[in-house]
């Protein structure tokens, strides 16, 4: 097992990075209460919907609109782990998810690949994303493995399906990987369920994590809930990942923009420990600003790096593991 060296960590010597002081923080998740109370988010599937209604928020039928009540939040985000044990298929990947722990993952997903023999530039195959898996597996410096791209070349109404295969065969380093839908991760948890052993040994043995996202600004659509609802009842973890754009789906403040991102991140979180209390949950973000000339995502700019850290540090706040996109 894993434990990777500390980053941030308050000590003698050493750099840390704070972009908020902890009564900003406290602004930003009074802010965030209130988003959630007031304004509330939509709620695309008709059974979280339900679940949400039967945990204690505010639903109404005819918007999809659910409104969560302050407490109900407050035990949702006391119920989730605070720390998680990624499991690989070979136990010395495993890796410990902690406060202040930092890990590192390849990044996700390219949309074409340069290929290894000919040069050429091609959209990316099943047999690439295995390979790309042997890579990850190999390489010591990275702690668990995103899906690197998908498999273009297959139905793509059932690729989470062939992903999830080539990731499982060809790495023994914990997965990260976006199921598509409520049905297709149902699906998933049994290959997980056949590498462990059972369905009996996913909740303890996990060796892959689902991660699915909201659409900004405020809103859980149908896949996004299905998914964390299946993690839930399956015992495996999932990363919420929210991807507001500063200035474009969010106000063009870091502060601003972090309230939409917490709101979205935290609806998620409770529809989880709704459906199961205790469930593993990591505070994901791909987060990053719009370059407002262009109209284009900008994610290697001062301003997504501060979000980013400005978002691992509202993970620590909330004591949830964080996943945060870098640059």
């Amino acid at each position: 097992m894993k434990r990777n060296i500390y980053a941030g960590k308050r000590q003698s010597g050493g750099l840390r990075l704070d972009v908020f002081t902890d009564d900003e923080l406290d602004q930003i998740h009074a802010a965030t209460l209130e988003v959630l109370w007031k304004t509330g988010i939509f709620v695309e599937d008709e059974e979280a919907v339900e679940v949400f209604d039967g945990g204690g928020a505010i639903v109404d039928p005819k918007t999809k609109i659910v409104k969560i009540p302050p407490h109900v939040l407050e035990d949702a985000i006391s119920s989730a782990p605070e720390i998680l044990v990624l499991a690989g298929r070979n136990q010395k990947n495993d890796m410990v998810l902690e406060r202040n722990r930092v890990g590192f993952t390849n990044f996700g997903e390219a949309i074409k690949v340069v290929d290894a023999h000919t040069g050429e530039l091609r959209e990316p195959t099943k047999a690439d994303v295995a390979d790309c898996a042997v890579l990850i597996d190999y390489l010591d410096h990275i702690d668990v493995c995103e899906r690197p791209m998908g498999a273009h070349e297959v139905l793509q109404s059932v690729a989470a399906l062939h992903n999830a295969e080539a990731l499982l065969s060809n790495t023994t380093k914990h997965i990260f990987l976006g199921p598509q839908s409520g049905p297709l991760a149902k699906r998933v948890v049994e290959m997980v369920a056949a590498v462990v052993g059972g369905k009996d040994k996913v909740r303890d043995r996990s060796v892959l994590t689902f991660l699915t996202c909201p659409v900004s600004p405020l809103k859980l659509v149908r896949d996004c809930c299905e998914i964390i609802m299946e993690a839930a009842r399956s015992g495996m973890a999932v990363g919420v990942l929210s991807q507001a754009l500063a200035g474009g789906t969010s106000t063009v403040t870091i502060g601003g923009t972090l309230v939409t991102h917490n709101a979205e991140v935290l609806s998620g979180l409770v529809l989880n420990q709704l459906t199961r209390k205790g469930s593993p949950f990591i505070y994901c973000s791909s987060t990053c600003s719009l370059d407002l000339r262009y109209g284009t995502a900008v994610v290697g700019n001062p301003e997504t790096a501060l979000i980013s850290a400005a978002i691992a540090q509202m993970a620590r706040y909330y004591l949830l593991p964080s996943w945060v996109a870098g640059g």
